[in-house]
């Protein structure tokens, strides 16, 4: 094997993270512009996995999930949040809610799409509101 092969994927992880720290610090700054109240960013949710983004829209809490590429079509990182993804975050947002005490308050899931190419100021983006219901999980209402 290489021997710069470490090297390699030191900088490639570092790349993916500064890639997706940037995206989620935009789709933050465009929910702001939407009128949302952005209330958390990168959740980590112990055993479950991360919240990317979660947003307030008038009374509805939103849990969003943000997909960034350079070069990968909306089609593409739309099929990244497989079902697999969404019960993941369909987990980590009951945990959330029920640590905060939140569950009668109403909660959506949004997609968001960005294709950032690295000569683009601005990425191309695509919003998908409530792109899927719960999946995997029982809320309970009342503990």
């Amino acid at each position: 094997m290489d021997t710069d092969a470490p090297d390699y994927f030191r900088v490639r992880q570092w790349w993916r993270q500064w890639f997706g720290s940037r995206a989620e610090s935009w789709v933050a700054k465009y929910l702001r512009r939407l009128g949302w109240r952005v209330v958390g960013q990168n959740e980590r949710v112990h055993g479950v996995g991360e919240i990317d983004l979660l947003g307030l829209d008038g009374q509805t809490i939103v849990v969003v999930e943000v997909r960034s590429s350079a070069s990968q079509s909306f089609e593409e990182l739309a099929a990244s949040i497989d079902v697999a993804k969404q019960r993941r975050l369909s987990r980590a947002a009951l945990y959330f809610l029920r640590r905060r005490r939140l569950l009668d308050i109403a909660v959506r899931f949004d997609v968001l799409l960005l294709r950032w190419p690295e000569t683009a100021a601005t990425p191309e983006v695509v919003h998908h509101r409530d792109a899927f219901d719960v999946q995997g999980v029982r809320f309970q209402m009342f503990d």
